[in-house]
């Protein structure tokens, strides 16, 4: 889906029922924005698996900026992802191998795409697959995925970047990171003449645990304990919407591309008894959607920062 106008925001929000022997409600919801930049190069999809209900996948890309054809990268991953998935065997393949081809397969695609084209395109890459009972992850750059059980953070990805490096180290605290000037430089990413590094992960779905995947554009506006708290308060489309609100109103007119994916894990029993809150995709598509409140944060929000220009190490 892409965003025509500066300002611009698109929402695509569905629910998915699994499989009869896990009687769960996926809720999600796809947003981008453009944010403060001339062009959007943040590619993300959801898609179900097209043989076994109950199996689907998120994955987001966010497109270098500070490398030519950075749109080009992202929607290789988001291509490789789609097509790697179609042909997978959920009961005979496994979870992490899948995963790690795909971003294997999407770098070798992108450097294909620098060779054929003489751009230098680089792109981050975060996919998730949900089923019956299981979630498996995989990230590559500074893109990141959250698992949240209520308003807790269970676990996010560690970015493969110099400032996050740093702070692993014990060299330099959050605050610090957030203005270092070096905080763009990615030691991993795909496209890059290196392999790219992938950390894989995965924990058991259950209802009441929730996902989210989002590039740089939002999460370095929040602390991990404000997402967890938006997401748990709200159905996807209205914590989609209110985080993307806020992450503008904190990058004071000079925001990065935002784009993100909510995935509400939640007991069919429940939402049977109530007024469905995912709205289909056919409604939600680039629609701007009136206001809704925006709850309280449990912590202040992270400094204002400038986003930085990205760029993989030398």
């Amino acid at each position: 889906m892409n965003v025509p106008q500066r300002g611009a925001a698109g929402y695509h929000c569905r629910r998915s029922i699994p499989v009869v022997t896990m009687p769960l409600i996926v809720e999600t919801c796809i947003a981008r924005h453009l944010g403060d930049r001339g062009q959007q190069q943040d590619r993300v999809a959801v898609f179900g698996h097209p043989s076994r209900r109950g199996t689907m996948m998120a994955v987001l890309a966010d497109g270098m900026g500070g490398h030519a054809g950075g749109e080009l990268a992202a929607e290789q991953v988001v291509l490789q992802a789609r097509r790697n998935f179609e042909v997978y065997v959920p009961d005979a393949g496994c979870p992490g191998q899948l995963l790690e081809e795909i971003v294997t397969d999407a770098h070798r695609g992108i450097r294909r795409v620098r060779a054929s084209t003489g751009k230098d395109p680089h792109s981050t890459a975060v996919a998730l697959m949900l089923r019956a009972g299981r979630a498996n992850w995989i990230h590559c750059g500074d893109s990141r995925v959250y698992h949240f059980r209520g308003s807790e953070t269970v676990c996010r990805s560690q970015d493969h970047s110099l400032v996050a490096e740093l702070q692993r180290r014990g060299r330099l605290d959050e605050a610090a990171a957030a203005f270092h000037p070096q905080r763009g430089v990615l030691l991993s990413c795909l496209g890059d003449h290196r392999p790219p590094q992938i950390a894989v992960g995965e924990a058991p779905a259950r209802a009441g645990d929730n996902f989210l995947l989002c590039s740089d554009g939002l999460w370095g506006h929040f602390h991990d304990d404000e997402l967890a708290a938006v997401i748990a308060a709200n159905p996807a489309r209205v914590a989609a919407e209110t985080l993307v609100r806020i992450a503008r109103r904190r990058a004071a007119g000079s925001g990065d591309n935002i784009s993100l994916v909510i995935m509400k894990v939640c007991s069919g029993a429940a939402q049977a008894g109530g007024r469905p809150e995912a709205m289909t995709a056919a409604s939600c598509v680039a629609r701007k959607s009136p206001p809704c409140p925006v709850p309280p944060i449990p912590s202040s929000p992270l400094p204002h920062r400038s986003p930085s220009p990205r760029r993989a190490a030398a």
